[in-house]
């Protein structure tokens, strides 16, 4: 393992262990068994090295998400969504520490131009990833409609449970209560209601 990796798997562990407030980059350098400087020389500066790590732990859990919802699977693209979303539920608060440093670095990407392509990289995989396992079939180019469109309406959803579990974990609904309003999104509208739409 070179230094470089050393100091990123570093990271990795000071934020599941202590989260990205409680880790310093003296704390980082020891961890990693390297001297102090080692963190600008290679990184630039302990805030990138942590950014760059939280985006690493991200993608890592968005890829157990995307097995654990294939494994759970379903016969048809609502139960597949279903299984999605339970499985994000159960995924979520297990994992505050990496979301929490996973937004922070999103928030930092608007002033850090490398940062942000490799934030625009992964969130264009995880689109597709995400549509993919909606629709029970391999992953679409990152660039065609079903990625862009489905892909990106699925990865709202995903960073809309993880920001408001990071803010207030107790707001979050269980599995049941989720695929009732599932459920409730996707079925058709009463005779009536679609009359008074009309008027």
């Amino acid at each position: 393992m070179t230094q470089r990796e050393a100091l990123l798997a570093a990271a990795k562990k000071c934020l599941v262990d202590k989260g990205y407030g409680g880790t310093t980059a003296r704390g980082l350098a020891a961890e990693a068994n390297a001297n102090l400087g080692s963190i600008g020389y290679h990184f630039g500066s302990k805030d990138r090295l942590m950014n760059l790590a939280a985006i690493e732990l991200s993608s890592e859990w968005g890829n157990a998400l995307e097995q654990a919802a294939r494994a759970a699977g379903g016969a048809t693209r609502a139960e597949r969504l279903r299984s999605l979303m339970a499985e994000l539920l159960a995924m979520i608060p297990q994992s505050q520490d990496i979301q929490s440093a996973s937004l922070q670095a999103l928030t930092q990407s608007k002033f850090d131009e490398k940062l942000r392509a490799e934030i625009e990289a992964g969130h264009a995989h995880a689109r597709a990833e995400l549509a993919a396992v909606v629709l029970g079939q391999p992953p679409p180019d990152p660039d065609s409609p079903t990625a862009r469109g489905l892909g990106t309406l699925l990865y709202a959803l995903v960073m809309g449970l993880v920001a408001q579990a990071v803010v207030e974990p107790g707001a979050l609904p269980d599995s049941d209560l989720l695929a009732s309003a599932l459920d409730t999104l996707m079925e058709n509208d009463p005779p009536s209601a679609q009359a008074g739409d009309r008027s």
